[in-house]
């Protein structure tokens, strides 16, 4: 009997650690994820075409090669996830876009969106800055490898894609806006909670000095390690986000969250399949080479910038 009493001590005692940390994550992250949450679907349903317009409009200017820089910056201005870019991109493709110019704006288009940069001011305002940076200079890469190594042949293959339908319709704006908001909350907040669920309990079970030792003091090792994880951890951005904050202040270095930031996004297995249709075998492994070895020299770029 004593042993009931005693275990039942033990799961009170780990439940009240586990709401309290719980609660003070969600107070913490929840505003910036509702603010994510508006921010990108006032994008969504009011600038989404002007957008796509403004890209469009790309190609009737004389950017040549430097139309990558403006391509890639409107990737990540773009609301829709990959299932809503590629059609686009097609569209675009079939009326003449230049490849390395949809290059960039797919690949930033990937890595981060509105939504996901609201979010991110949760790690604090130099981790925001370097995630900007880093994947809008994996999109002009991009852009800048399609332009030199593809420039006599087709990289993209995208005949198995039309434009998919518009889904904010309703003839009430307000309506429009609300509806859109309610399928963001649906898509994300699940994985926010889950999320900062994994959070307290990495908090809780994992000693600091072992992740330290991992990801903080181990630079070079950590970096290799988050761009590695990232490709099986990452499911949704608002759900890493959690994760992150906390890894961060239990002592990952800034070039391991850089790593993690870039592959994850870009190895997430939805945008997998999607990129794996567009590509084909051959030049997706091309695409998923790039992904990580850009994920590790930004990491160790960033790692010896900052110590």
């Amino acid at each position: 009997m004593n042993w009931l009493i005693l275990m039942s001590n033990v799961l009170r005692r780990e439940f009240i650690y586990f709401w309290y940390y719980f609660t003070i994550l969600f107070e913490q992250i929840f505003h910036y994820w509702l603010i994510g949450i508006v921010f990108g679907s006032v994008i969504a349903v009011f600038g989404k075409d002007k957008i796509h317009g403004l890209f469009a409009g790309m190609k009737e200017k004389r950017f040549g090669v430097f139309g990558i820089i403006p391509a890639s910056l409107l990737g990540i201005a773009s609301p829709l996830c990959m299932y809503g870019t590629i059609p686009i991109v097609a569209s675009f493709a079939k009326k003449g876009m230049r490849e390395d110019w949809l290059a960039a704006f797919m690949m930033s288009s990937i890595l981060l969106n509105p939504q996901l940069l609201i979010y991110s001011a949760v790690l604090g305002k130099g981790a925001l800055i370097i995630r900007f940076i880093a994947c809008a200079l994996c999109g002009i890469l991009a852009g800048l490898c399609i332009h030199f190594f593809y420039r006599e042949k087709k990289f993209f293959d995208f005949s198995g894609f039309e434009k998919s339908g518009n889904r904010d319709t309703d003839p009430n704006l307000l309506l429009r806006l609300l509806k859109n908001i309610g399928r963001n909350v649906k898509a994300t907040g699940g994985y926010l909670l889950v999320g900062i669920v994994l959070s307290v309990l990495f908090q809780r079970y994992v000693p600091t000095d072992a992740f330290v030792s991992f990801f903080g003091s181990q630079r070079k090792l950590g970096v290799f390690m988050a761009a590695t994880i990232g490709v099986p951890l990452y499911v949704c951005g608002g759900g890493t986000i959690p994760l992150l904050a906390e890894w961060l202040h239990s002592g990952m270095s800034m070039g391991a969250a850089t790593a993690f930031m870039i592959s994850g996004p870009a190895t997430k297995i939805t945008n997998l399949g999607a990129v794996k249709i567009v590509l084909g075998t051959k030049r997706f492994i091309l695409y998923f080479i790039y992904v990580i070895l850009f994920a590790v020299i930004s990491g160790l770029i960033i790692g010896d910038f900052l110590t």
